[in-house]
């Protein structure tokens, strides 16, 4: 494939040469990358579009997995073998007993997701599990074919040995990996992603006992599309738009009552011309002004917001 050179170190498709950072991949790692990527490509994907996701499941899904000296892949293959001692008490003693290491057996299932060893529509589904659940369907179908190929004393007649125990976990059974069957047992299956995790703490306890620390420092991995999408930082908010331009509303259209009490204030009797109050006279007031006397400041402002309380009422 395009996106898997011999070299060791993959590259990106063309159009795709945009990653952030690089990728973690090794050269020991080729052989899980390639069945990873082939089942991306495969999925009815673009050759971009299947870049992605390779990156998704190396970061996201499978952080580590294909570090260069496989520590991650290592440390699951002990988690694998602690929960099938739940499982399947029966496999567990046997694989224990033959002194056969988890990494024998479940390296390729877990690097490749199962792509290399189940026939291609059981692979869809479990692919559409993985993505949407995360790592613990890699886990459930690893412990259904182990539960299923050597949980029971008839079919451990056949595997007296530690080859005959290989020969018939490299050849499983098509009964066991057909699609019906391998899904509905790895639905039903209980096993959660917090004994997953719990027991990934212990594993890593004893891990730093026996090994020390790890050398590759990868980031938690996220147990499906939903805590993949909480982990992303929110999106920024749209902006939004500005008028460039702002009209000033024109002015405030005066109430019809208030016209009407105006108009009936100017049409009011007129005093004689002869009277105390006539203009020219020397009186101390004039018609206009008896008829509209000055308004203080106050009461003018009450007036205006009596005024403004009647035109919100018309309005």
């Amino acid at each position: 494939m395009n996106g898997v050179p011999t070299s060791g170190q993959p590259k990106a498709p063309q159009g795709c040469t945009a990653a952030p950072h690089p990728l973690p991949w090794s050269l020991g790692a080729g052989r899980g990358l390639q069945g990873c990527a082939l089942g991306a490509h495969l999925l009815s994907l673009g050759l971009q579009q299947a870049f992605w996701c390779l990156v998704q499941i190396c970061e996201k899904y499978l952080p580590g997995y294909y570090s260069e000296k496989l520590e991650a892949i290592q440390l699951d293959g002990q988690i694998l073998f602690s929960l099938l001692h739940k499982v399947s008490p029966v496999a567990y003693k046997h694989l224990s007993k033959q002194k056969i290491d988890p990494i024998l057996y479940m390296t390729e299932w877990f690097m490749c997701a199962f792509s290399r060893t189940l026939p291609w529509s059981s692979v869809l589904r479990v692919w559409d599990m993985f993505f949407c659940e995360g790592v613990k369907i890699i886990f459930r179908v690893g412990l259904v074919l182990l539960k299923h190929t050597l949980g029971s004393s008839d079919k451990l007649k056949s595997c007296q040995g530690q080859y005959e125990t290989m020969e018939r976990l490299r050849a499983l059974s098509p009964k066991i990996m057909q699609e019906a069957f391998l899904v509905q047992e790895v639905i039903e299956l209980p096993v959660t992603e917090r004994q997953i995790e719990r027991e990934h703490l212990i594993q890593l306890k004893k891990w730093r006992e026996t090994h020390g620390e790890l050398q590759c420092k990868s980031p938690p991995r996220l147990h499906g599309a939903k805590a993949i999408s909480e982990a992303e930082p929110a999106p920024r908010k749209a902006l939004e738009p500005v008028p460039s331009i702002i009209v000033s509303p024109g002015p405030a259209p005066v109430p019809k009552a208030r016209k009407s009490k105006e108009k009936s204030r100017e049409k009011g009797p007129a005093s004689p011309a002869n009277g105390p109050g006539a203009e020219g006279n020397g009186a101390p007031g004039t018609t206009r002004e008896l008829l509209h006397p000055q308004v203080s400041p106050h009461h003018q402002s009450k007036e205006s917001l009596s005024s403004r309380e009647s035109e919100d009422t018309y309005l």
